[in-house]
C-alpha cells in the first residue's frame, strides 16, 4: 500500500514517476484557473439577477429546504464515497479521494443547471453557499469520520482559502445580481438570458479543458471510472428522494437533488495536490474529472427528462383539445337551425 504520510518523495526524482498532473503547464493552468474563476462570477452574477430578497429571507427564516440539504451533502455524500469504496474494494489513495469527493460543497454549477431545471434558484443560491461555509468545519469533521480506515485525517490539506475564495466568488456576484434585480428588473431580465446560456457553455468548457490540461491521468483502474460514473447518479437520485419523502415540492426536490449531486469537483483537484505525493496522485487525480463529467451528463439527463416530460404533456393536451372540439355538435350544412350527429372518435 502507498504510505499516505510520507512527504521525502515530493522534491526528490525518481526515475519511475509519470508526468504529474500539476507540475506540467502550471502558467497555463493557473491563467486558465484565473479566466474561469471571473467567467464564474460573472455567471453568478446573472443567477443573482433570478433572485428576490423576500424569498430568500423565508429560506433563511424557515430552512426546512436548506436542513435537507445539509443532510444530502455531509451525510449522505460521504456515506455513499465511503460504501462504494468498500464495495469495490479500491486502493487506499482511491478511496480516500472519493470520500474528498463526497465531502466537498456543491458547486456553482448547480445553479446554471437548476435555473434550466426550473427549479428554486433562491434555494439552489443559499444551500450553495450555505454549504461552501459549512464546509469549512464538516469537511474535517466526515474526513476525520471516513478517511481513519485507509489513512489519518492529518495528510490531508483542506484549502480554506479556496473555499473563502469560493465563497466570495459566490456571495458577492449574487449580491449585486439581486441589487440590479431591485433597481433594473427589465436589465435583469436580459442579463440573465445571457449568463444562463454563458453558464452552460462554462461548465461544458471546464469539462473540455479539464479533460486536456490532464490527459496524462486518464489511465486509472476501472473501479475508479465506474464508481465516478454512478455516484453522480446515486447522489442525484437519493437527494430526490428524500426530498420528496419529507414532503417537499417537485421543484424543490429537483433543488435539492442538484445541489446533492453536483459537488465542487475542482476544490477536490485542490486538495489532492496539496496532499499527496506525485506517485500517489498518478492513481487519483483523475478521478475529480470524471466526476465533473458525470455529474453534468447526469444533471443534463434530468434537463432532457424534465424537457421531454413537458412536451409530451404539450402534446396529450392538444390531442385532448382535438378531440373534444369533435365531440360538440356541429350545424348540418343546408339545414338551418338543425345540429349534426356529434362525431366522437376517442
Amino acid at each position: 500500500k502507498p504510505n499516505l504520510k510520507s512527504r521525502d518523495s515530493v522534491c526528490l526524482p525518481n526515475p519511475n514517476w509519470k508526468l504529474v498532473p500539476q507540475k506540467r503547464g502550471l502558467k497555463t493552468e493557473v491563467v486558465m484557473s484565473t479566466v474561469l474563476t471571473i467567467m464564474l462570477a460573472m455567471v453568478m452574477f446573472a443567477m443573482g439577477c433570478t433572485v428576490e430578497a423576500a424569498k430568500l429571507w423565508g429560506h433563511i427564516k424557515k430552512p426546512w429546504g436548506i436542513i435537507i440539504g445539509f443532510l444530502c451533502q455531509f451525510g449522505i455524500m460521504p456515506f455513499t464515497a465511503f460504501a462504494l469504496s468498500l464495495a469495490f474494494g479500491v486502493q487506499a489513495v482511491q478511496a480516500v479521494v472519493i470520500i474528498i469527493m463526497g465531502c466537498c460543497p456543491g458547486g456553482s454549477n448547480s445553479n446554471i443547471i437548476c435555473y434550466w431545471l426550473d427549479g428554486d434558484m433562491d434555494l439552489s443560491l443559499s444551500m450553495t453557499a450555505c454549504s461552501s461555509l459549512l464546509a469549512l468545519g464538516m469537511m474535517p469533521l466526515c474526513l476525520l469520520i471516513y478517511t481513519s480506515v485507509w489513512t489519518s485525517s492529518d495528510t490531508i490539506k483542506i484549502p480554506y482559502d479556496s473555499i473563502g475564495i469560493t465563497l466570495a466568488a459566490l456571495i458577492i456576484p449574487i449580491g449585486v445580481g439581486m441589487y440590479v434585480k431591485h433597481r433594473w428588473p427589465e436589465m435583469a431580465k436580459k442579463i440573465l438570458k445571457v449568463g444562463s446560456i454563458v453558464g452552460l457553455v462554462l461548465i461544458i468548457i471546464i469539462a473540455v479543458i479539464g479533460g486536456v490540461l490532464y490527459q496524462s491521468s486518464w489511465t486509472i483502474a476501472p473501479s475508479l471510472w465506474i464508481i465516478g460514473t454512478i455516484y453522480p447518479f446515486i447522489g442525484l437520485s437519493l437527494g430526490f428522494f428524500l426530498a420528496r419523502f419529507v414532503g417537499q415540492p417537485w421543484y424543490r426536490c429537483r433543488t435539492i437533488a442538484l445541489e446533492t449531486g453536483i459537488q465542487n469537483a475542482q476544490l477536490c483537484s485542490t486538495i489532492v495536490q496539496l496532499s499527496f505525493t506525485p506517485e500517489e496522485l498518478e492513481k487519483m487525480f483523475a478521478f475529480p474529472l470524471i466526476y465533473s463529467i458525470f455529474q453534468l451528463v447526469s444533471a443534463l439527463i434530468f434537463v432532457g427528462g424534465k424537457t421531454l416530460k413537458q412536451t409530451t404533456h404539450t402534446l396529450a393536451i392538444f390531442s385532448c383539445i382535438s378531440r373534444l372540439i369533435q365531440v360538440f355538435p356541429k350545424r348540418c350544412p343546408g339545414v338551418p337551425g338543425t345540429l349534426c350527429k356529434p362525431s366522437i372518435n376517442l
